[in-house]
């Protein structure tokens, strides 16, 4: 059975005076098949957030383009664009006086496999069908609290810390980057890519739900509602890629000529 790739990206501002998210898919300039998503949530004063999401982007695309499926091994790509755009986050406050810096969520995909890579609490769920396979774990304090059993999941989402990093991209330390792999792909498998506006309205049973059971780009639309309508007018910017493995329907055969 063929396997097609159903793809959307969407952001929403929400109630922020500027939008500091930065969502791209991205495709690979020579390669046939092979294609880059990207979440990049900024954070920092003044335009410093927008520049360092872009960053995260810029960085990914180039890294993507040079690229070879053949000899490079897909996790090195992911991980060097997001050391690299660390560097280049960091090195630009050297050059103004904003403290930009952002977090990352990337996915490779290729032919048969999927790879990809996180710093931050920008999110990527593997779901097969309505179900959830795998779940990045955020580089945050609520999450370690959750972790250590000292908060609830449920709790963790109006926690007073929520919102405190333990890594990013342009901070002080090195960025923590997780990898991970997927090749028993399947038609019914669906990634989504997300920053903390959109996934903090959402369990994994509703969002595996909403996304298994529409195409990509209504997923989107779905989502990005039911997130403004819960935020009540308090909401973050927030970004969404979907990417939606679906069973490729047959080519039509041209109609014969007598």
């Amino acid at each position: 059975m063929s396997i097609a790739v159903d793809a959307c990206a969407a952001q929403h501002q929400g109630d922020r005076k500027e939008q500091q998210d930065r969502v791209a898919i991205l495709p690979h300039a020579r390669k046939r098949g092979v294609a880059l998503a990207v979440v990049a949530d900024g954070m920092g004063g003044h335009t410093g957030g927008a520049l360092a999401a872009e960053q995260v982007v810029h960085t990914a695309k180039t890294n993507l383009d040079q690229f070879s499926s053949t000899d490079e091994i897909p996790q090195r790509m992911l991980e060097n664009s997001m050391r690299e755009a660390h560097t280049m986050i960091k090195a630009s406050r050297f050059m103004n006086e904003m403290d930009p810096h952002s977090t990352a969520v990337m996915l490779l995909l290729q032919p048969g496999k999927i790879t990809w890579g996180h710093c931050g609490d920008s999110r990527i769920y593997h779901f097969r069908g309505n179900t959830l396979v795998e779940r990045s774990i955020d580089h945050s304090y609520v999450e370690h609290l959750v972790a250590t059993r000292k908060i609830t999941a449920e709790q963790a989402l109006t926690h007073p810390n929520r919102n405190v990093l333990l890594a990013s991209l342009g901070g002080q330390d090195e960025p923590k980057v997780a990898l991970s792999e997927t090749i028993d792909l399947v038609a019914g498998d669906a990634f989504v890519l997300c920053s903390d506006g959109l996934w903090a309205y959402f369990d994994d049973n509703e969002l595996g739900t909403l996304v298994g059971q529409n195409s990509a780009r209504k997923a989107c639309e779905i989502l990005i509602d039911k997130a403004r309508r819960r935020a009540k007018g308090g909401g973050d910017n927030l970004s969404l890629a979907i990417i939606k493995l679906v069973e490729a329907l047959p080519a039509k055969r041209a109609p014969l000529r007598s």
